[in-house]
């Protein structure tokens, strides 16, 4: 099988996986949110889950401000490249910073 074939097929379902999660982890965090402003007490046995995925909620944010800050070089439209980026993560850095070697 083809190298490319399977990096293409693994970033493909990290990307599904990866926009499911977030996904997730924005409606979880709504979910708190609306607690916290109706005086609802969450199970705290959900507490680890909170702090993983204000974790990646972090770095996803921070990823997708690299890539607003680099997608004009790479001719890419920053505001859609950096939403892009914060729903797939590294991916989408990694095909941003790809795309100046493929041109």
């Amino acid at each position: 099988m083809n190298l490319k074939l399977i990096k293409r097929n693994v970033f493909t379902f990290v990307k599904i996986i990866s926009t499911m999660l977030i996904t997730s982890a924005i409606g979880l965090e709504s979910w708190n949110i609306y607690a916290t402003i109706s005086n609802t007490n969450l199970p705290s046995s959900l507490n680890p889950i909170f702090w993983i995925e204000r974790f990646a909620m972090t770095t996803h944010f921070l990823e997708s401000i690299i890539a607003a800050f680099y997608a004009p070089s790479r001719k890419k439209m920053p505001i859609k490249y950096a939403t892009y980026t914060f729903f797939v993560g590294t991916i989408g850095l990694l095909e941003l910073f790809s795309s100046e070697n493929d041109s």
